[in-house]
């Protein structure tokens, strides 16, 4: 739907309403970025704890955690399209919009996790179907026997934190996360080793502690979001059973686009990896080093995009074509703003970073040290063009824009990235270095695509049928 792009004389001045668009901005995006780095450090905990048990459970959860995620991609764009629409309800002041949005994220995760879950029951058989020796499936498989049903509760605790961040108040959701990491790591002792009276379950045991902490954070954002305010005047589970067909084919629409980026992305990363290890041990365990710093980094550009979101549907609800462009354009700024300063901060640091990993640096690791060193100091462009390309993304969703930027996704992805990766890194024989370089310039152009888009979108004054998606019937 096209607007005219209006301005209004009696508004603020430019930089006034420019300043107050950042400090709102900010104030979404820190809770958001936090709870991100909250989930990382519950897997991160997982590992630590699974790693005691030996390599061949380190392997085993590795692997499961692979099955989890390829499950978990499917998902996670579908109920993560609750932010934009629930956002865009919030700035058209339709509360019935808000909930509705909510209801039908609860309601596809429910339809499409029951299948997924049964399936990662299957893991062992899928693992060795996939060459897996049996030792390390038979583990693997263990252990998602206990996480396969902390699927549908994480998608459900997605969706409800969508809501909290639509409507401005994305703070319960980190409170609820911080809480879980000290109980996840002592429950996930306790099932693993078989503390304080519980049986001693190894694997099965870490599975267990992720669905029971899943389950629990889900009960407790419920609770919040239906009792306290400003959550409760939604009521968020007034006739939770009505299965609202329009915004259920809307969330899909914009959703299931969302879903296969993720899954380009995640290909694309995991086919990188393949290739190093065809490189070599030392090439591989470089490469994981400086994907996690800069996975960990990412954090905080994917809770601005998330705020880029929420602050861009706000502004669409109302059919404010200015504020739209405005929040789009200061979310992006300030994810590649802190972006820059990281990649300055990682290049000062860049040898003492392998050392948290690696311990203190020696004959064995020396290698492998002053690989991961470069990589970081190559991945500059890596992670600037990674954080804006999050940040944009985010404020393409809150004017439900996904389509589009699924295909600059399989053209950034793989048409460019992966091509420039495999011909850097073995016709050409720059190796690791080289595949870093293709990954760098794919994500470079996907990013440049996005915030393009961004840009001819809102100089259009293009704004999302809003009205479309909000039903005639009543409740």
């Amino acid at each position: 739907m096209e607007h005219p792009v209006t301005y209004n004389p009696a508004c603020p001045s430019r930089r006034a309403t420019w300043r107050t668009e950042l400090s709102e901005t900010m104030v979404l995006a820190w809770p958001m970025a936090l709870t991100q780095l909250g989930h990382v450090a519950m897997m991160t905990t997982d590992l630590a704890l699974v790693g005691r048990l030996g390599d061949a459970a380190v392997a085993a959860a590795a692997l499961g955690h692979i099955v989890l995620f390829g499950a978990m991609v499917l998902g996670i764009g579908l109920v993560s399209a609750v932010a934009p629409l629930a956002a865009q309800g919030f700035g058209a002041r339709d509360p019935r919009l808000v909930r509705r949005a909510l209801r039908a994220g609860l309601w596809v995760s429910l339809i499409v996790g029951i299948p997924l879950t049964c399936l990662q029951l299957l893991g062992e058989q899928l693992l060795l179907a996939s060459g897996q020796s049996a030792e390390t499936s038979a583990l693997a498989g263990r252990y998602l026997t206990g996480l396969a049903p902390s699927l549908i509760p994480a998608w459900w605790f997605i969706a409800l934190r969508s809501f909290m961040g639509a409507v401005n108040k994305p703070q319960p959701a980190l409170w609820i996360t911080l809480a879980a990491i000290p109980a996840n790591a002592l429950l996930a002792y306790a099932l693993i080793h078989g503390a304080f009276g519980l049986p001693r379950l190894d694997l099965l045991g870490a599975g267990l502690a992720t669905t029971i902490v899943s389950f629990g954070m889900c009960v407790v954002a419920v609770r919040v979001c239906y009792a306290y305010r400003p959550f409760k005047k939604y009521q968020i589970l007034g006739r939770l059973w009505r299965l609202n067909g329009p915004i259920l084919r809307t969330l899909i629409v914009v959703g299931a686009p969302m879903s296969g980026g993720l899954a380009l992305e995640y290909g694309l990363f995991a086919a990188a990896g393949l290739l190093i290890g065809w490189i070599g041990t030392t090439a591989l365990a470089a490469h994981q080093i400086a994907l996690t710093t800069a996975s960990i980094i990412f954090m905080v550009p994917l809770g601005i995009g998330q705020a880029a979101t929420v602050r861009v549907g706000h502004a669409a609800g109302r059919g404010d074509t200015v504020a739209t462009r405005r929040a789009g354009m200061v979310a992006i700024i300030l994810g590649a703003a802190f972006m820059v300063t990281m990649v300055l901060l990682v290049i000062f640091i860049r040898d003492l970073i392998p050392a948290l990993f690696l311990g203190e640096t020696n004959e064995a690791n020396a290698a492998t040290a002053a690989l991961a060193a470069t990589l970081l100091l190559v991945g500059a462009t890596f992670f600037v063009a990674d954080g804006v390309q999050a940040v944009a993304g985010g404020a393409l969703r809150g004017l439900n824009d996904t389509r589009i930027p699924l295909v600059f996704a399989a053209i950034g992805f793989w048409v460019i990235g992966f091509v420039a990766s495999y011909g850097l890194g073995f016709p050409l024989g720059f190796g690791v270095i080289g595949i870093w370089i293709g990954l760098s310039i794919g994500l470079a152009v996907y990013a440049l695509l996005l915030v393009c888009r961004f840009h001819d979108l809102t100089a259009r004054g293009y704004l999302p049928e809003v009205a479309s998606i909000q039903i005639a019937a009543a409740e």
